[in-house]
């Protein structure tokens, strides 16, 4: 069996082999729990070098077809991995009395979905499976709101379900791919259960860092994946001087840039997009889930026809369009003036509370990196004694390990800041002296 396939094997580079070995899995020539024999053994067997096989095993290891289980060797995975970073970062459990793992907006500050629905009259949605995918009133809206001209834009199901179509569009097994480290930790699953090959690029106090873009891009990189405002989870944006600088380095290149639009707290200044510089690039997704309502599930693709068109085609052999009746509800949201003085007060609100926090911390020691958004990325001594410190009040934050590509070289956890009373001073008080002691539990080497 081994034999027949090593005889498959057309193209002995690492792509080729794990293809091979793809197919050979689907076909069943492979079967789940199955060992792989030893890299070297491999390398023999297609006469090339052990870190081709190496290389073809990550790829696979990537997209979640095989494992590697110390002394039990390699072996074929058991079932798709599916979205385990998702899970480990919002694995909530009953029996917390406080909930900051959650990463989602305050439901008393969303505008009332009720409300819209009932302004919506039945004469103005579609009952058609032939009219055009976006409610052309949304569209103006969308594109006067828009913060540079785009060629094509589309309405989808949600910030992830615009991730799966583009990947699914235009990304291939084993292709690279740039993400911002950290990582919103679904987009890492979709990367890895496509095959891809994610590289890590810093996000630091002005943006991704240039000098990491650059070798993503040097490495083969077709994307690079980032978060311009209010980063999940550091709280960063993209600052102008960034912006002009990764525009210079990516003028010259073919690859693609996608920003992803899901902050529901505004950034402390302007809202900076690549786009500006380099329109024919730039795709921007843009969620309506923290502003607008999670159950919404809208979200809006904006960019060059180039890359926008293929999902519109693409969704047109599934689901086809989002629901026009729930764009139409969208549509009164973002023109009806009290939902849109609910949405300003709300990421007003949350301004103010993720500073209160975020300055609370730091006068007890805890600098964290950014205070944009709705989350605190909290730098800790050690993420499993900070968890257990604030477990043991009732406490939940997220793990900060499944944000990241590989181990990180120190510690964090997230504290989501959407829900927090910053108006109650003995609370906020009570709370960053909690988290203060967490970030401090275990060996602490970074407390300033």
């Amino acid at each position: 069996m081994w034999q027949a396939l090593v005889e498959a094997v057309e193209d002995r580079s690492a792509k080729g082999i794990a293809l091979a070995l793809s197919a050979g899995i689907d076909r069943g020539v492979l079967r789940p729990g199955e060992r792989l024999p030893p890299i070297r053994r491999v390398a023999r067997d297609l006469q090339v070098a052990p870190a081709t096989i190496s290389a073809a095993w990550s790829q696979l290891a990537r997209a979640g077809l095989i494992e590697t289980d110390g002394r039990r060797g390699t072996r074929v995975r058991e079932a798709s991995v599916g979205p385990r970073r998702y899970r480990r970062a919002l694995d909530s459990r009953a029996g917390y009395r406080v909930d900051l793992s959650t990463g989602l907006p305050d439901p008393r500050l969303l505008p009332d979905l009720h409300a819209a629905m009932r302004r919506v009259r039945r004469d103005e949605t579609q009952h058609s499976y032939l009219e055009e995918p976006v409610v052309p009133a949304l569209r103006e809206v969308l594109e006067a709101s828009w913060p540079h001209p785009v060629e094509a834009l589309t309405v989808v199901d949600g910030a992830m379900d615009a991730h799966s179509q583009f990947v699914a569009a235009h990304l291939r097994f084993g292709d690279r791919v740039a993400v911002e480290q950290p990582c919103f930790p679904p987009l890492l699953d979709l990367l890895e259960m496509a095959g891809t090959v994610p590289i890590g690029v810093r996000y630091d106090a002005e943006g991704p860092v240039v000098a990491d873009v650059v070798s993503a891009l040097d490495a083969g990189a077709k994307v690079l994946f980032f978060q311009p405002w209010g980063q999940n989870p550091s709280g960063r944006s993209l600052s102008l001087a960034r912006a002009g600088e990764l525009a210079t380095v990516l003028a010259g290149r073919d690859s693609v840039i996608v920003e992803d639009d899901s902050a529901g707290g505004a950034p402390s200044g302007p809202q900076i997009s690549l786009g500006a510089l380099l329109p024919d690039r730039i795709v921007l997704v843009r969620s309506f889930s923290k502003t607008h309502g999670p159950d919404l599930r809208l979200a809006a693709i904006g960019g060059p026809a180039s890359v926008v068109a293929p999902i519109v085609e693409r969704r047109y052999l599934g689901q086809g369009w989002s629901s026009r009746l729930v764009q139409s509800i969208l549509l009164e949201l973002l023109t009806d003036p009290h939902s849109r003085e609910q949405v300003t007060r709300a990421q007003a609100t949350y301004a103010v509370r993720t500073a209160a926090l975020a300055s609370a911390l730091a006068d007890r020691g805890v600098c964290v990196p950014g205070r944009d958004g709705i989350n605190l990325w909290v730098p800790v001594a050690d993420q499993g004694a900070a968890l257990l410190h604030l477990a043991a009040a009732g406490v939940r934050a997220a793990s900060g390990d499944p944000f990241w590509i590989s181990a990180p070289d120190s510690d964090h956890i997230r504290i989501t800041t959407s829900s927090i009373d910053a108006d109650d001073e003995p609370g906020l008080a009570a709370l960053a002296d909690l988290v203060a002691d967490a970030a401090r539990a275990g060996t602490w080497a970074g407390h300033r």
